[in-house]
Protein backbone atom coordinates (compact mmCIF):
# COMPACT_ATOMS: atom_id res chain seq x y z
CA UNK A 1 0.00 0.00 0.00
CA UNK A 2 2.86 2.37 0.84
CA UNK A 3 4.36 1.80 -2.60
CA UNK A 4 1.02 2.58 -4.28
CA UNK A 5 0.66 5.81 -2.30
CA UNK A 6 4.20 6.84 -3.23
CA UNK A 7 3.54 6.12 -6.92
CA UNK A 8 0.28 8.09 -6.87
CA UNK A 9 1.99 10.95 -5.07
CA UNK A 10 4.81 11.02 -7.62
CA UNK A 11 2.28 10.93 -10.46
CA UNK A 12 0.43 13.87 -8.92
CA UNK A 13 3.65 15.88 -8.68
CA UNK A 14 4.48 15.09 -12.30
CA UNK A 15 0.99 16.13 -13.41
CA UNK A 16 1.27 19.45 -11.56
CA UNK A 17 4.70 20.04 -13.10
CA UNK A 18 3.32 19.24 -16.56
CA UNK A 19 0.42 21.69 -16.08
CA UNK A 20 2.85 24.37 -14.92
CA UNK A 21 5.12 23.82 -17.92
CA UNK A 22 2.19 23.90 -20.31
CA UNK A 23 0.92 27.05 -18.63
CA UNK A 24 4.34 28.70 -18.90
CA UNK A 25 4.59 27.70 -22.57
CA UNK A 26 1.13 29.11 -23.25
CA UNK A 27 1.94 32.39 -21.54
CA UNK A 28 5.19 32.69 -23.48
CA UNK A 29 3.32 32.05 -26.73
CA UNK A 30 0.70 34.69 -25.85
CA UNK A 31 3.47 37.17 -25.01
CA UNK A 32 5.19 36.52 -28.35
CA UNK A 33 1.87 36.89 -30.16
CA UNK A 34 1.29 40.25 -28.47
CA UNK A 35 4.77 41.41 -29.49
CA UNK A 36 4.05 40.45 -33.09
CA UNK A 37 0.62 42.09 -33.06
CA UNK A 38 2.00 45.32 -31.60
CA UNK A 39 5.05 45.59 -33.86
CA UNK A 40 4.03 44.03 -37.17
CA UNK A 41 0.27 43.58 -37.39
CA UNK A 42 -0.92 46.82 -35.74
CA UNK A 43 2.29 48.81 -36.46
CA UNK A 44 1.76 50.60 -33.17
CA UNK A 45 3.01 54.16 -32.69
CA UNK A 46 3.20 55.71 -29.21
CA UNK A 47 3.23 59.44 -28.55
CA UNK A 48 3.53 61.50 -25.37
CA UNK A 49 5.30 58.99 -23.10
CA UNK A 50 7.08 61.92 -21.46
CA UNK A 51 3.73 62.71 -19.80
CA UNK A 52 3.92 59.54 -17.69
CA UNK A 53 5.57 60.32 -14.33
CA UNK A 54 8.99 58.71 -14.06
CA UNK A 55 8.12 57.72 -10.52
CA UNK A 56 5.29 58.07 -8.05
CA UNK A 57 1.63 57.20 -8.44
CA UNK A 58 -0.67 58.02 -11.35
CA UNK A 59 -4.02 56.85 -12.65
CA UNK A 60 -3.84 56.15 -16.38
CA UNK A 61 -7.30 56.53 -17.96
CA UNK A 62 -8.00 55.29 -21.50
CA UNK A 63 -10.93 54.79 -23.81
CA UNK A 64 -12.13 51.18 -24.05
CA UNK A 65 -12.81 49.91 -27.55
CA UNK A 66 -12.88 46.87 -29.78
CA UNK A 67 -15.19 43.93 -29.17
CA UNK A 68 -12.78 41.85 -27.09
CA UNK A 69 -10.90 44.44 -25.00
CA UNK A 70 -7.51 43.73 -26.56
CA UNK A 71 -6.56 47.34 -25.86
CA UNK A 72 -5.86 46.55 -22.19
CA UNK A 73 -3.19 43.98 -23.11
CA UNK A 74 -1.65 46.31 -25.70
CA UNK A 75 -1.49 49.19 -23.22
CA UNK A 76 0.17 46.99 -20.59
CA UNK A 77 2.68 45.87 -23.20
CA UNK A 78 3.44 49.49 -24.15
CA UNK A 79 4.16 50.52 -20.57
CA UNK A 80 6.34 47.57 -19.62
CA UNK A 81 8.37 47.77 -22.85
CA UNK A 82 8.88 51.52 -23.08
CA UNK A 83 8.97 53.07 -19.61
CA UNK A 84 9.60 49.82 -17.70
CA UNK A 85 6.85 50.49 -15.21
CA UNK A 86 4.14 47.87 -14.72
CA UNK A 87 0.58 49.04 -15.25
CA UNK A 88 -1.84 47.54 -12.73
CA UNK A 89 -5.18 47.20 -14.50
CA UNK A 90 -8.26 46.20 -12.45
CA UNK A 91 -9.88 43.35 -14.37
CA UNK A 92 -13.22 41.59 -14.10
CA UNK A 93 -13.25 38.03 -12.66
CA UNK A 94 -13.93 36.69 -16.16
CA UNK A 95 -10.42 37.66 -17.29
CA UNK A 96 -8.76 35.52 -14.62
CA UNK A 97 -10.92 32.52 -15.54
CA UNK A 98 -9.57 32.37 -19.11
CA UNK A 99 -6.84 29.72 -19.40
CA UNK A 100 -3.34 31.12 -20.06
CA UNK A 101 -4.57 34.69 -20.60
CA UNK A 102 -5.78 34.97 -17.01
CA UNK A 103 -2.50 33.87 -15.45
CA UNK A 104 -0.56 35.99 -17.96
CA UNK A 105 -2.59 39.08 -17.10
CA UNK A 106 -2.02 38.55 -13.38
CA UNK A 107 1.74 38.20 -13.83
CA UNK A 108 1.85 41.40 -15.90
CA UNK A 109 0.06 43.45 -13.26
CA UNK A 110 -3.68 42.89 -13.65
CA UNK A 111 -5.48 43.04 -10.31
CA UNK A 112 -8.96 41.91 -9.23
CA UNK A 113 -11.65 44.52 -9.78
CA UNK A 114 -12.87 46.07 -6.54
CA UNK A 115 -14.35 49.42 -5.44
CA UNK A 116 -10.92 50.80 -4.45
CA UNK A 117 -9.55 50.37 -8.01
CA UNK A 118 -5.94 49.78 -7.03
CA UNK A 119 -5.71 52.30 -4.20
CA UNK A 120 -3.05 50.23 -2.42
CA UNK A 121 -0.86 50.31 -5.55
CA UNK A 122 -1.22 54.08 -5.83
CA UNK A 123 -0.31 54.46 -2.17
CA UNK A 124 2.80 52.40 -2.95
CA UNK A 125 3.76 54.85 -5.71
CA UNK A 126 2.74 52.65 -8.66
CA UNK A 127 0.71 53.13 -11.84
CA UNK A 128 -2.90 52.00 -12.13
CA UNK A 129 -4.66 51.83 -15.51
CA UNK A 130 -8.44 52.01 -15.85
CA UNK A 131 -11.04 51.96 -18.62
CA UNK A 132 -13.96 53.84 -17.02
CA UNK A 133 -16.39 53.04 -19.85
CA UNK A 134 -16.30 49.43 -18.68
CA UNK A 135 -18.09 46.80 -20.74
CA UNK A 136 -20.28 49.46 -22.36
CA UNK A 137 -17.18 50.69 -24.19
CA UNK A 138 -16.79 47.28 -25.83
CA UNK A 139 -20.49 46.99 -26.67
CA UNK A 140 -20.55 50.07 -28.91
CA UNK A 141 -21.78 49.31 -32.43
CA UNK A 142 -19.19 49.98 -35.13
CA UNK A 143 -21.19 52.97 -36.31
CA UNK A 144 -20.64 54.62 -32.90
CA UNK A 145 -16.90 53.88 -32.68
CA UNK A 146 -14.76 56.29 -30.68
CA UNK A 147 -17.78 57.96 -29.08
CA UNK A 148 -17.03 57.52 -25.42
CA UNK A 149 -19.68 56.10 -23.12
CA UNK A 150 -20.17 57.84 -19.75
CA UNK A 151 -17.24 57.28 -17.39
CA UNK A 152 -17.81 55.57 -14.07
CA UNK A 153 -16.41 57.97 -11.43
CA UNK A 154 -14.74 55.31 -9.27
CA UNK A 155 -11.26 56.06 -10.65
CA UNK A 156 -11.66 59.74 -9.77
CA UNK A 157 -12.67 58.92 -6.20
CA UNK A 158 -9.56 56.76 -5.89
CA UNK A 159 -7.32 59.44 -7.43
CA UNK A 160 -8.63 62.06 -4.99
CA UNK A 161 -8.08 59.72 -2.04
CA UNK A 162 -4.53 58.90 -3.16
CA UNK A 163 -3.66 62.43 -4.28
CA UNK A 164 -2.54 60.94 -7.60
CA UNK A 165 -2.61 62.73 -10.96
CA UNK A 166 -4.78 61.37 -13.76
CA UNK A 167 -3.14 60.78 -17.13
CA UNK A 168 -5.57 60.68 -20.12
CA UNK A 169 -4.73 58.23 -22.91
CA UNK A 170 -6.33 57.64 -26.28
CA UNK A 171 -6.15 54.27 -28.03
CA UNK A 172 -6.88 54.42 -31.75
CA UNK A 173 -7.13 51.25 -33.82
CA UNK A 174 -8.93 48.77 -31.58
CA UNK A 175 -12.35 49.68 -32.99
CA UNK A 176 -11.28 48.66 -36.50
CA UNK A 177 -9.23 45.64 -35.37
CA UNK A 178 -12.16 44.04 -33.53
CA UNK A 179 -15.30 45.76 -34.82
CA UNK A 180 -18.52 44.82 -33.06
CA UNK A 181 -21.01 43.95 -35.77
CA UNK A 182 -23.64 42.42 -33.49
CA UNK A 183 -23.99 40.00 -30.61
CA UNK A 184 -25.39 36.58 -29.74
CA UNK A 185 -27.22 36.79 -26.37
CA UNK A 186 -27.85 33.02 -26.23
CA UNK A 187 -24.11 32.28 -26.41
CA UNK A 188 -23.40 34.91 -23.79
CA UNK A 189 -25.83 33.21 -21.39
CA UNK A 190 -24.46 29.76 -22.20
CA UNK A 191 -20.85 30.79 -21.60
CA UNK A 192 -21.66 33.10 -18.66
CA UNK A 193 -20.24 36.13 -20.44
CA UNK A 194 -21.39 39.77 -20.21
CA UNK A 195 -22.01 39.60 -23.96
CA UNK A 196 -20.83 37.58 -26.97
CA UNK A 197 -19.97 39.85 -29.91
CA UNK A 198 -20.06 39.09 -33.61
CA UNK A 199 -16.57 40.13 -34.68
CA UNK A 200 -13.67 38.70 -36.72
CA UNK A 201 -12.08 35.65 -35.09
CA UNK A 202 -8.62 37.19 -35.56
CA UNK A 203 -8.01 40.97 -35.25
CA UNK A 204 -7.94 42.90 -38.50
CA UNK A 205 -4.65 44.68 -39.42
CA UNK A 206 -5.67 48.18 -38.36
CA UNK A 207 -3.12 50.89 -37.68
CA UNK A 208 -2.86 51.55 -33.91
CA UNK A 209 -1.86 54.80 -32.24
CA UNK A 210 -1.56 55.28 -28.47
CA UNK A 211 -1.27 58.90 -27.33
CA UNK A 212 -0.59 59.98 -23.75
CA UNK A 213 -1.97 63.38 -22.81
CA UNK A 214 -0.84 65.85 -20.18
CA UNK A 215 -1.53 64.82 -16.57
CA UNK A 216 -4.48 66.31 -14.74
CA UNK A 217 -3.40 67.04 -11.15
CA UNK A 218 -5.57 65.60 -8.42
CA UNK A 219 -7.20 68.32 -6.33
CA UNK A 220 -6.15 68.74 -2.70
CA UNK A 221 -8.16 66.23 -0.74
CA UNK A 222 -11.26 67.96 0.67
CA UNK A 223 -12.15 67.36 4.29
CA UNK A 224 -15.85 66.62 3.98
CA UNK A 225 -17.54 63.78 2.14
CA UNK A 226 -19.68 66.18 0.09
CA UNK A 227 -16.61 68.12 -1.05
CA UNK A 228 -14.71 64.92 -1.90
CA UNK A 229 -17.66 63.66 -3.92
CA UNK A 230 -17.94 66.93 -5.81
CA UNK A 231 -14.19 66.99 -6.49
CA UNK A 232 -14.32 63.42 -7.83
CA UNK A 233 -17.24 64.26 -10.14
CA UNK A 234 -15.36 67.26 -11.54
CA UNK A 235 -12.21 65.20 -12.04
CA UNK A 236 -14.21 62.47 -13.78
CA UNK A 237 -15.86 64.97 -16.15
CA UNK A 238 -12.55 66.72 -16.91
CA UNK A 239 -10.86 63.39 -17.61
CA UNK A 240 -13.58 62.17 -19.97
CA UNK A 241 -13.43 65.44 -21.87
CA UNK A 242 -9.62 65.17 -22.12
CA UNK A 243 -9.74 61.58 -23.39
CA UNK A 244 -12.47 62.39 -25.93
CA UNK A 245 -10.48 65.38 -27.19
CA UNK A 246 -7.42 63.16 -27.61
CA UNK A 247 -9.42 60.50 -29.43
CA UNK A 248 -10.99 63.03 -31.81
CA UNK A 249 -7.62 64.65 -32.55
CA UNK A 250 -5.56 61.49 -32.93
CA UNK A 251 -7.94 59.74 -35.35
CA UNK A 252 -6.83 62.25 -37.97
CA UNK A 253 -3.18 61.20 -37.71
CA UNK A 254 -3.79 57.96 -39.63
CA UNK A 255 -3.80 58.09 -43.41
CA UNK A 256 -6.01 54.98 -43.39
CA UNK A 257 -7.24 52.68 -40.63
CA UNK A 258 -5.79 49.68 -42.50
CA UNK A 259 -2.79 48.71 -44.57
Amino acid sequence: MTDVIEVLGAAGVELRNMKRLLGDAGESAWDLLLDWLVDDWFRLDVLGLENIPADGPAVVVANHSGAWGLDAFVLQKVFTRTIHRPLHVPAAPLVFRIPVIGSYARKKGAIPLDPLLGLEHLNAGELVGVFPEGISGLEKPFGQRYRLRPFSPGFAVTAVRAGAPVVPVSVIGAEEACPRMGEVPALARLLDLPYFPITPVFPLPSKWLVTVGEPIPAPPRPTSYAERSAAARRLCADTQAAVQDLVDRERGRRDTPFW
